[in-house]
């Protein structure tokens, strides 16, 4: 990625994004959520505390999932396009799982063999003998970036359980260094980290849905016109 300081403040095309809200004990009083700070060298977001996630990949487009994402879900993924060959709600159910991996070295997935190529970014799926589930997650927010920033994003930001984990979720040996000082912390005490603001918000929102155990629409800031708009979607 570019640093090249004629970047800053430049106006960037939108790139479409997932990130994964981990929580564990979601269904008791203290819930714990899964955080890692981003390198001070990092052109997004240096140095703040972050959920893992990123842009979807070319491959994430061809990965199947099994179960499917659930019909409800997809409704509410597919809802007001911004990109122009906005990605399919299993191409961001996937890139989500996949960034989990890359970024905490935790894999979401249920036993499965591949009958098809693996790309390289799921061999470590497939000789685990594991394929990604498309129904252990919750979308419950989405945001654009607005203009000006070094990157910009259309992301969508999924909610799960660590109970669906296939690894151990104390064990971050194989995350890569993009996120350091990964770690759990109770929800009720994330907002002491030092987040970007859209952070701050997904929390807020994903203690609410955790509270109601359920979504009724997803709250959805779009930066992605001349003037920013709040909807929710439905």
């Amino acid at each position: 990625m570019s640093t090249d300081p004629d970047d800053i403040g430049a106006d960037r095309p939108i790139r479409d994004a997932a990130t994964i809200v981990l929580v564990r004990g979601g269904r008791t009083d203290n819930p714990q959520v899964l955080m890692g700070m981003r390198g001070a060298a990092a052109a997004f977001m240096p140095s703040k505390y972050v959920f893992p996630g990123g842009a979807i990949d070319a491959d994430d487009w061809a990965i199947p999932l099994h179960p499917a994402v659930p019909e409800a879900q997809r409704a509410l993924l597919t809802a007001r396009p911004v990109t122009a060959n906005a990605p399919t709600p299993e191409a961001m159910v996937a890139a989500a799982i996949r960034e989990l991996w890359e970024e905490a070295g935790q894999m979401l997935g249920a036993p499965g063999n591949w009958d098809e190529p693996v790309p390289d970014d799921w061999q470590a799926f497939a000789e685990a003998g594991l394929r990604p589930i498309g129904d252990a997650m919750q979308f419950i927010f989405r945001a654009v970036t607005p203009p000006g920033r070094t990157r910009r994003f259309d992301a969508r930001f999924f909610l799960a359980q660590a109970e669906s984990l296939a690894t151990d979720p104390d064990d971050f040996s194989r995350a890569t260094d993009e996120l350091s000082h990964l770690h759990w912390i109770a929800l009720s005490e994330a907002r002491t980290l030092d987040l970007p603001f859209v952070t701050e918000v997904v929390l807020a929102e994903a203690e609410a849905v955790l509270r109601a155990g359920r979504v009724d629409s997803v709250p959805f800031f779009d930066n992605s016109g001349a003037e920013s708009t709040f909807r929710r979607i439905a």
